[in-house]
C-alpha cells in the first residue's frame, strides 16, 4: 500500500507544509495496520519517532472518508502536560479541516467542555481521572457523546501496565463502550515496550478484537551515555589511583561550583552551564533539594538563575512556565524534574539529561533518556551516582554502591536483551473493585445487587474475583454505610460513601497524601503534606519559605519567601524493581568486564565494590557471615519477591532458625541474627519452601496490609487475600529458595 497516497488531501497538504521529504518507517507501518485491518494496533517505536502522527494520519483519513456522528476519537494520556503538548500539534493538523480538538482535564476551560457536550465531534483528549469524572458526572451524556466513537488512542501505554491506574483506564473504556453501544478500535502508543505480545494482550483485554503489532526497521539507536560516581565529601574513589577508563569523559570534568559544594551537584552545576538540560530525580523531595542547591550555587557564583523546577505537587502555573521555557530553542535554562517530564512532552532541543542515582525501572531510564536527541541528535544522559563514605565500622552490605550497580544493570539489560518490565496481569485488585463499584452506583443510581455485579464483576480486570468475594464486599459496604439498601431491595450510595465519591480526589486510584495548598500572597505555589507550624520553614518550588499561618480547615498554608536550604516532604514513594534487574546487578558485581560509559570515579568505585564482593564470598553463596550470630542475606530478587522472602523467613522459618532482629534494605539485602549454622539455614528454608502452604500464612495474624488507595474500605479478609495472592511474589521467592538446594552438600536434602 502507498500510505501517503491513501492519506486524505488535508493530511498530504500538512506533510508538504511541514517540509517532510518522506514518511518514516513507523508511519508506513501504522498506515498499513490501521488502513489494512479492523483490529487494535500497538505502535512501539523510539521517542520522537513520529508515533502520534503515525496513528492520527490514517485515523483522521478514515474519519474524513466517513465522518463520525459523535466524538470520533478518544485520546487518553497519563498526564495533563502531555495532553496540552499534543493539543497544539493536533489542533494545527485539524484546524483547517474544521475538526474540533477538545481538552478535558482539571485545567481545561469549562466553555470548551460545554461546547463539546452541545455538539459532540472530533477528538477528545482526556486523562484517566477526568474520564472517571465524566462517567460519573455526565453519565446521561455518554451515549450522545460517544455512540459513534471509532478509535481510542492510549498514549504512553507502558505507564499503565503495572499499576491500578492502568486497570482503571481499561475498566473505564469497557464501561464507556457498553454505555454508548460503540465498538472502537484501540491504538496503543509507546517507546518502551519490552514484550510487545504481552502489551498487545493488555491493550485488547475486554475488547472483541485482537491486537496487530506492526514490525518495521526503526533505525539504529545512538546514545551518548556517561555514568559518574561521587562521595558527598572528599576523597573520591579514584584519588591517588591510576585510572585506565575505556573512554574519556564527554567533557573535561572541571568543577567551578562553590568550594564547599556537594561534589555531585557541583558536577551537574558545571556541566549544565550554557546548555538546556533536564535534571531527573527519583522523588519530589530530592527534586526540591537539588533545585535549591543549584540555585544557591548560581547566587554564590553571581550567575543569573538558570534552574527551573517541575513536579506533580507544583501549581499548574509553575509547571507550565517550566514547560514553555523548555520549548524555547534559544533558552539555556535547565529544569529539575521527576517523572512528570519523563513522558512524551516535546520540550524542544534538549542537549542532555542528568539522572541522579538509578531509576527504579528500565522503562523509566529509557523514557528519561528519550527526552533528549529529539531533533536528529543522539540521546544523551549523564548518570550522577551519590553516596556517603561508609563508616569505618560499617557492615559489609553498606559498602556496596547499590545505586551505581543498579544503574549499570538497567543500561546493560536493555543493551544486551532489550528487556523492559512486562505488564502485571495476575493481581487481585480489590481496591479498584471498591472504586469501580462506587463509581458505577454513583453514575447509574439505584441498582439491584445482580445488576451491579453484571456491570462491575464482568469487567475484564476483575476476572479472577469470585462472586462470593463480591458479595462479601457489598455486605461490608452496607455495614459501613458506603452503600444503602432501599425498601425495594436495590442498592444506592450511602451517606458515608457520598463523602468519598463527591470529593474530586475520588477520580484517581493512585495513593495520595492529605495535601495542603501553599500560598504566598495571591500566588499558589503548589501542595505539601504534613505542614509545619507557623514560624517553621518549608521547601517548595525550588525555594524556601517561612510559614506565617496554617488553616487546617481549608488546608491552606500561607508563607513568605526567605533564603536558605531545607528538605521538603511530599509523602512516601515506593519503588517497584523487577527481579531481572537484581539478577543483572549480581552479574555486574561478578563479571570482570568494563563498561565504556563509566567515568573515572565510577570505574574505581565499581572496582572497589567488586573486590569487596569477591573477598566476602558473595559470588559463591547468598548468605554471608558478618560476625558473631549476625548474617546478611542477598536474595537477588525484585521488590515483591523480596517482600515475600522477608515474611517467609519470619513466619515460616523464624522459630526453627532462631531468627531475630531482621532488618532490610529492600530489595538488596536483609540482616539478622540466628541460632543455627549456615548449613542448617539452607536446609530449613529449602524444607519450608518445598511444603505446600497457603500464601495467607505470609500475612501476620492481625495484619491488614493496606497497600492500595481504597483498601481501608475493603473487608480485611479481602485486603489480606489481595496482598497475599496479588502483591507478594511467592513463586519468585520459592524459585530463588529452591536454587539454594545446591548448598545442602551431602545432607539428605528434604
Amino acid at each position: 500500500m502507498n500510505v501517503f497516497e491513501r492519506y486524505a488531501p488535508f493530511i498530504q497538504d500538512y506533510i508538504y507544509r511541514s517540509g517532510w521529504k518522506s514518511l518514516r518507517a513507523v508511519q508506513n507501518a501504522a498506515g498499513d495496520a490501521i488502513f489494512g485491518t479492523d483490529q487494535n494496533v500497538l505502535l512501539t517505536a523510539s521517542t520522537a519517532s513520529g508515533k502520534t502522527e503515525a496513528a492520527f494520519f490514517p485515523i483522521l483519513t478514515l474519519l474524513e472518508e466517513e465522518p463520525s456522528k459523535s466524538v470520533g476519537v478518544l485520546y487518553i494520556a497519563p498526564l495533563k502536560a502531555l495532553i496540552n503538548d499534543q493539543f497544539g500539534r493536533l489542533n494545527e493538523l485539524c484546524e483547517e479541516q474544521g475538526i474540533p480538538v477538545t481538552r478535558w482535564h482539571g485545567d481545561a476551560a469549562q466553555s470548551k467542555k460545554r461546547k463539546l457536550l452541545k455538539k459532540p465531534a472530533g477528538i477528545l483528549q482526556i486523562t484517566p481521572e477526568s474520564l472517571e469524572s465524566l462517567l460519573i458526572n455526565k453519565h446521561m451524556e455518554i451515549p450522545s457523546l460517544f455512540f459513534d466513537l471509532r478509535f481510542i488512542v492510549i498514549d504512553e501505554i507502558h505507564s499503565l501496565l503495572r499499576a491500578d491506574r492502568g486497570l482503571q483506564t481499561f475498566c473505564l473504556i469497557e464501561r464507556l463502550c457498553r454505555l454508548s453501544g460503540c465498538d472502537p478500535r484501540r491504538i496503543g502508543l509507546s517507546a518502551t515496550i519490552g514484550n510487545p505480545e504481552d502489551a498487545g494482550m493488555f491493550l485488547s483485554a475486554g475488547s472483541r478484537r485482537r491486537t496487530v503489532i506492526p514490525r518495521f526497521e526503526g533505525g539504529k539507536e545512538i546514545w551518548r551515555l556517561s555514568m559518574e560516581h561521587f562521595y558527598n565529601t572528599p576523597p573520591q574513589a579514584d584519588e591517588g589511583k591510576m585510572i585506565f577508563a575505556e573512554s574519556p569523559p564527554l567533557e573535561a570534568a572541571t568543577d567551578t561550583a562553590p568550594a564547599a559544594a556537594d561534589p555531585g551537584i557541583g558536577y551537574i552545576f558545571e556541566h549544565t552551564r550554557g546548555k538546556k538540560c533536564l535534571v531527573f530525580t527519583n522523588s519530589r523531595e530530592e527534586c526540591e533539594s537539588v533545585c535549591q542547591a543549584l540555585r544557591q550555587y548560581c547566587e554564590i557564583n553571581r550567575e543569573p538563575e538558570r534552574f527551573l523546577i517541575h513536579h506533580g505537587n507544583l501549581s499548574a502555573s509553575y509547571r507550565e512556565s517550566a514547560e514553555e521555557e523548555m520549548k524555547d530553542d534559544d533558552s539555556l535554562m535547565s529544569v529539575c524534574a521527576t517523572a512528570t517530564l519523563e513522558l512524551g512532552i516535546d520540550i524542544g532541543r534538549l542537549e542532555r539529561a542528568f539522572q541522579i542515582d538509578a531509576p527504579f525501572t528500565v522503562s523509566g531510564f529509557l523514557q528519561r533518556m528519550g527526552r533528549t536527541g529529539r531533533r536528529g541528535d543522539p540521546s544523551e544522559m549523564w548518570f550522577v551516582m551519590r553516596e556517603e563514605h561508609p563508616e569505618a565500622r560499617a557492615m559489609l552490605p553498606e559498602s556496596i554502591p547499590w545505586y551505581l550497580v543498579q544503574g549499570i544493570a538497567l543500561v546493560q539489560l536493555y543493551i544486551e536483551e532489550r528487556f523492559v518490565e512486562p505488564p502485571r496481569m495476575d493481581r487481585f485488585p480489590y481496591s479498584l473493585l471498591y472504586h469501580q463499584t462506587m463509581s458505577t452506583l454513583s453514575s447509574c443510581g439505584e441498582m439491584t445487587p445482580a445488576e451491579l455485579a453484571s456491570r462491575v464483576l464482568t469487567l475484564n480486570c476483575f476476572r479472577r474475583i469470585t462472586k462470593d468475594d463480591y458479595r462479601l464486599l457489598l455486605r461490608h459496604l452496607i455495614e459501613i454505610d458506603h452503600i444503602n439498601r432501599t425498601e425495594n431491595g436495590g442498592l444506592i450510595v450511602g451517606l458515608a460513601g457520598e463523602r468519598i465519591v463527591n470529593n474530586y480526589k475520588f477520580y484517581a486510584v493512585f495513593q495520595e497524601n492529605v495535601e495542603y495548598t501553599v500560598r504566598s500572597g495571591s500566588e499558589q505555589l503548589g501542595t505539601i503534606v504534613k505542614p509545619p507550624p507557623a514560624g517553621d520553614k518549608i521547601a517548595i518550588a525550588g525555594r524556601v519559605w517561612i510559614v506565617e499561618e496554617v488553616d487546617h480547615k481549608k488546608r491552606d498554608v500561607y508563607c513568605t519567601l526567605v533564603k536558605g536550604r531545607i528538605p521538603a516532604y511530599f509523602g512516601d514513594v515506593a519503588g517497584d524493581i523487577h527481579t531481572r534487574i537484581l539478577e543483572r546487578m549480581y552479574g555486574v558485581l561478578s563479571e570482570e568486564r568494563d563498561y565504556p560509559y563509566l567515568m573515572p570515579h565510577a570505574v574505581c568505585r565499581l572496582a572497589d565494590a567488586r573486590e569487596t564482593f569477591r573477598k566476602s564470598l558473595m559470588p559463591e553463596r547468598p548468605l554471608i557471615h558478618l560476625g558473631g550470630k549476625m548474617w546478611a542475606l542477598f536474595p537477588w530478587v525484585g521488590s515483591y519477591a523480596f517482600l515475600a522472602m522477608e515474611r517467609f523467613l519470619k513466619l515460616r522459618c523464624g522459630k526453627r532458625l532462631g531468627l531475630n532482629g531482621l532488618n532490610s534494605s529492600r530489595p538488596y539485602y536483609m540482616q539478622f541474627t540466628m541460632q543455627v549454622s549456615e548449613e542448617e539455614f539452607y536446609k530449613i528454608v529449602c524444607q519450608e519452601a518445598a511444603k505446600q502452604f497457603d500464601p495467607l500464612e505470609l500475612v501476620y495474624p492481625k495484619e491488614v496490609p493496606v497497600f492500595e488507595k481504597y483498601d481501608e474500605y475493603v473487608p480485611s479478609e479481602l485486603v489480606r487475600k489481595g496482598f497475599a495472592f496479588g502483591v507478594l511474589d511467592l513463586e519468585g521467592m520459592k524459585q530463588r529458595v529452591h536454587s539454594w538446594r545446591k548448598f545442602l552438600g551431602g545432607q539428605e536434602e528434604l
